[in-house]
């Protein structure tokens, strides 16, 4: 059954609650590289809450299928929700491939690959918490920055690792490994900043 008018209180309740999931997960693949200790355990965190953001993009997708009018633009929402769920994903891929390589130890490029997540799906929570109100246009833009700032430091980090790999890993196969594991982290930074490009365009529409 189709709603005439916007709940928009729904939107934005999933967007947080999506978005908060993402940030735990974040949390949980740098305790992982950080406490690499029980590591089947930490993997499976992980992709317990990739499953649970799973769930939280359907039912966002689900609403928007079922809504007349809604809050932001449609387009917009089932970016957000899709980038967000695509941030999650990566995060999930890369804390399994540390299990599926037998990873002995993490680098240090790949604890702070994992540290750039961490803030920048706090900088996300942030600014999506304040997408209910316009008047808070600037800080959802100061936000958006600052992740935009990150994630060029993500690139950076990935290819000094990827440099130092060719220089310092005497085993082909150790640098197949962590190449996969960089471009994987790094990715996941890419998708935080699509989030910020939406939030974007959303304040400038409403500008």
């Amino acid at each position: 059954m189709f709603t005439l008018f916007p709940q928009k209180s729904v939107i934005f309740e999933l967007f947080e609650k999506s978005v908060r999931n993402v940030h735990e997960g974040a949390k949980a693949l740098k305790d992982l590289f950080e406490n690499y200790t029980d590591v089947p355990s930490k993997v499976q965190k992980i992709k317990d809450l990739e499953h649970a953001g799973d769930e939280v993009t359907h039912h966002i997708l689900d609403h928007l299928a079922k809504t007349f009018i809604t809050p932001l633009d449609r387009d917009d929402i089932h970016h957000i929700a899709q980038r967000l769920d695509d941030v999650l994903d990566r995060m999930d891929v890369a804390a399994n491939r540390m299990l599926l390589f037998n990873i002995p130890q993490p680098t240090e490029e790949a604890k702070k690959l994992s540290r750039i997540l961490v803030k920048s799906t706090a900088l996300l929570i942030e600014a999506i918490s304040n997408l209910r109100n316009m008047k808070n246009a600037h800080t959802i833009l100061e936000c958006c920055l600052e992740i935009h700032t990150q994630e060029n430091e993500g690139d950076r980090l990935m290819q000094q690792a990827i440099g130092k790999l060719f220089v310092e890993a005497g085993d082909a196969k150790e640098i197949i490994k962590w190449k996969d594991i960089y471009q994987i982290l790094e990715s996941a930074t890419d998708r935080c900043e699509d989030v910020a490009d939406v939030l974007h365009t959303i304040i400038v529409k409403h500008a």
